[in-house]
Formats: structure tokens, sequence, C-alpha cells
């Protein structure tokens, strides 16, 4: 257990039990679904409105808002390592989360206002308070087991069910209020969905505010932390972070910023292995397979990314909406297909890894990673049927397609996400879990970054085509099923270097 709170190392507190796992577990669960509702809400309209408020509403925005959507996901979570840091060396893990909250609402409701500038200010003081409230809730999930506890994965696939209970909801309630304010321009709309996410932000802060008192002092500063003014510090610095973050979103651009976060990623590496290194060889050699697991990682998210930008300009503009009585699907409602599939899947997934794992037949978590690699690229193999063999004469695609492109690329992220979580808690020194939450984060952002980099091509200077998108998601699709099939291959090597993980 890290340093950062008052229950012995290796202890836990005799929680009460409810379906199966300690009670907090479904306090946590609750407050990362308001906060993913918060987060998610607004996430599908931001490159929707980047170009309706400030390209007047021009395809050649979709490549600049694009790259701009890529950035400030890999900001987000390139600010975990931060976040991460300062849980374990700083505030402890509970005040971390209180902070973050507080920093993400204020940052929600300052990207209504029409300014551009005020906008991307916006995202830069969202993004520093998710790296404050993200990595941390996930590690205190993992504080809530013992080391061993064969529920720990389960605990983590229904945990990962609140994050993606929030992202159902979120673009349903917000594509709907986007869609359904007809008199007014488009715009003004997104306006609305931001007020929502902003709203849904306060009820995670509260949430967790009055539920904390059932973790029994797991995640609260240690003594020599818990002094008030390192708070009141932390907010000097989130105040100070949010310009140099929009200076990096707004004036860096994307390469430049894929440069620095991979710099990042190196450095943490350096120091988790400095730390393995000093805690033996066994944690050495667990270090050395997370931070392997974490750059197959990249490649997933590159991809899967696509949701928030190419795959959002696809539904606008090349998939054929029309439903029964002339009605439109909304294109936010397909931001909702994902998490369904997950809320749907997820329990169905953890009952599956526990009946294996009786049988000694649970595949391992490199393999779990593979499994993931390869139903994205199955995805895009969709992708490119479509767009090769259904275009119809208005140049459209049915609808189909795109929903079987999310559920696809779910049933990937329920064999990598929350098995991803579950091991850093599993396999980091135990010194720097926070700091190592910070890294697994990191790499997806890497990839985040990357996918808007993508996307910005796949786009091009005057929006995207039929042509350009089938062009796109093919090279997809091998830059996905190459590595898949790989780690499949190096999986013994890696479980070897886990020293008995699994």
């Amino acid at each position: 257990m890290s340093p950062t709170t008052d229950v012995a190392p290796g202890a836990r507190p005799d929680y009460p039990q409810m379906l199966g796992h300690p009670r907090p577990l479904w306090m946590l669960f609750m407050t990362e679904f308001w906060e993913r509702f918060a987060f998610y809400g607004m996430r599908w309209a931001l490159t929707l409105y980047i170009v309706a408020e400030f390209f007047g509403g021009d395809p050649s925005g979709q490549a600049y808002a694009s790259r701009t959507y890529g950035a400030y996901l890999a900001l987000v979570y390139a600010a975990a390592v931060f976040g991460g840091y300062v849980a374990d060396k700083v505030i402890g893990y509970q005040r971390s989360i209180l902070v973050g909250a507080v920093v993400m609402a204020v940052g929600l409701f300052m990207i209504m206002w029409p300014s551009e500038p005020v906008f991307l200010l916006g995202l830069a003081t969202v993004i520093v308070g998710n790296g404050l409230f993200k990595p941390n809730i996930s590690s205190m999930v993992g504080q809530l087991y013992l080391q061993g506890d064969p529920r720990r994965d389960r605990g983590f696939t229904l945990f990962y069910m609140g994050i993606n209970g929030g992202a159902l909801v979120a673009p349903l309630l917000t594509g709907w209020m986007a869609a359904h304010f007809t008199d007014t321009p488009m715009q003004q709309n997104y306006k609305l969905v931001f007020l929502a996410s902003g709203i849904g932000m306060l009820v995670s802060l509260a949430w967790f505010l009055v539920g904390r008192r059932q973790l029994k002092g797991v995640g609260r500063p240690a003594p020599d932390q818990a002094s008030r003014a390192r708070v009141a510090w932390v907010l000097v610095g989130c105040v100070l972070a949010a310009p140099l973050v929009y200076l990096l979103m707004a004036k860096a651009g994307a390469i430049f910023l894929q440069w620095l976060l991979t710099v990042m990623f190196v450095g943490l590496s350096l120091m988790l292995l400095v730390e393995g290194i000093r805690e033996g060889r066994v944690q050495r050699d667990r270090v050395i397979a997370m931070l392997l697991i974490f750059a197959f990682n990249v490649l997933f998210w590159m991809f899967y990314e696509q949701a928030g930008s190419s795959f959002n300009f696809l539904a606008q503009n090349i998939v054929d909406r029309r439903m029964f009585g002339g009605w439109e699907f909304p294109v936010g409602w397909f931001q909702s297909v994902a998490p369904l599939a997950i809320v749907l899947l997820a329990p169905l997934v953890s009952i599956a890894w526990g009946l294996l794992d009786r049988r000694n037949a649970e595949p391992s978590i490199p393999r779990k990673f593979g499994l993931g690699l390869l139903f994205n690229a199955l995805a895009f193999t969709v992708l490119m049927y479509a767009l090769s063999s259904l275009v119809d004469a208005g140049g459209l695609i049915p609808f189909w397609p795109l929903v079987l492109v999310y559920v696809l690329q779910t049933v990937g992220e329920l064999c990598l996400s929350p098995i991803g979580l579950s091991m850093v808690t599993k396999l980091a020194p135990v010194r720097m879990v926070g700091f190592a939450m910070g890294g697994w984060f990191l790499s997806t952002g890497i990839g985040n970054n990357l996918s808007g980099i993508f996307a910005g091509h796949v786009s091009g200077e005057t929006g995207m085509t039929v042509a350009s998108a089938l062009s796109g998601f093919t090279f997809s699709f091998w830059l996905l099923v190459i590595p898949g099939a790989l780690l499949f291959l190096v999986a013994p090597l890696i479980n070897r270097l886990m020293h008995g993980v699994r």
C-alpha cells in the first residue's frame, strides 16, 4: 500500500461486503460514474463545436479540431503522472481526488464561453483537474483488496462499469439536448452540453465528499502530509499549471507535444526502473514487464480514440443516419454504443475470467492485451468493407457498420483496459503505485495524441472523404493486427518477468 494512508502496509480495514466486494467499491463506482458523465458528456461534442464555432462549419476545420482533440486527451492522461505523484508524495489520494474534482468543474463551466482562448484555457483547466482525479481514484480501488486477492481483477472490471455507465448516459442525454434545441445555432446547443457536464462534475464531488468516510482511513495523507497548507499549495500549482497546459495545446502543436510526451514517458520509465532495482530483482523484472505492456497500450488507444475525431466526422458526413419516419440518429448517440456494450458485457467478461481462473485456463495479462489489439483490428476490417463495398449513390455507408465497429472495439477494450488498471496495482513498486498509474495513463495519452495526428491526416485540408477514410482505416488495421499477433508470441517471456503475478 502507498505510504499516503494511515492504515498499516499490508493490512486492510475490515470492510463490510456488498455483492462479494468491499462496500467502498460501490461508493468509488458512483463517484467515477458522475465524473465520467461529466467527461464524456462534452467529449463527443468537442470537435464538432470547434468546427461550428471557430470555423463557421467549414470542413477545413476538421483537421485542426482533430489535432486539438488529440492533444486535449493526451494531456488529460499525461497530467495523471503528476496527479499520481501529488497523491503519493504530497497530499494523499483522498485530498487529490477532491481538489481534482473542484478544478475540473471550474474548467467545464469555462468552456461555455464563446472565445477560443477561453475555451482552450477551460480545456487546460479540465486537464489539470483530471490529472489529480483520474489516476488516484483508480489506485484507491486496488487499495481495497489485499495483494493476491483473486477478486481484484473482477473488482476493477465492475469499477469499469461505473466508468462506462457514466459514458453511456452522458452522450444520450447531452446528444438529445444538442439535437432537441433546433431553433438555435448548433454551437449554442453544444454550450448546453458543456453546462450539463459541469453539473455532473459537481455531483461527483459531492458523492465522494460524503462517502469517503467509508474508506476508513485508506487514502488519507500520511502524518507528515496532513497539513492543509499542502492542499493550498497544490491549488496554487493548479492555477499556475493551467496556462502552461494552454500553451502546449494552443501554441506548441501536436508534433512538439508528441516529443514532449515521449520524453516524459522515458523519464517516468527510468524512475520506475530505479525504484524496481532498489527493491530487488523480482520487482525490477515486474517493472520491465509493466513498461513493455505500456508500449502496446499506446497502439490500442491511438486507434480506439478515433471515436471522438475521425469517427465523429465519418458519422456526421459519410454515414446514412436516416431512421424511420424521417428521424435522424444524433451524431452524439454513437458515443453511447461502446459504453452500452461495456455495461452489458462487463459482468459476463468478469464471470468468464472467474470461471476460467477456477479451471487454470484464464489468459495471462499479455494475452488479454493481445486480444484487445486484435479485436480493435477486426473493427477496422468492418470499416474497410463498408467503405469499399457499401457506399451508395449519395456517397454514404449504412448505419450498422459504424455501430458494429464500436461494439468490436468495446470487446477489445474489456480485454485490455480494466486489466491494465489492475496490472499496475500488482506490478508497480509499492511506494510508487500512484506514479505508476500515472504512467499507465501517460501511455494512453501518447496514443491519444497520435490519434489526433492520425485523424488530421484522414481528414486532410478539405475534410474527410470516402477515399481518405478507406486509406486511413486500412493503415489502422495493419498497425493493430501485426503487434497484436506479436504480443501473443512474446507473452511467455513477459509472464516470466512478472514472477507469478496473474
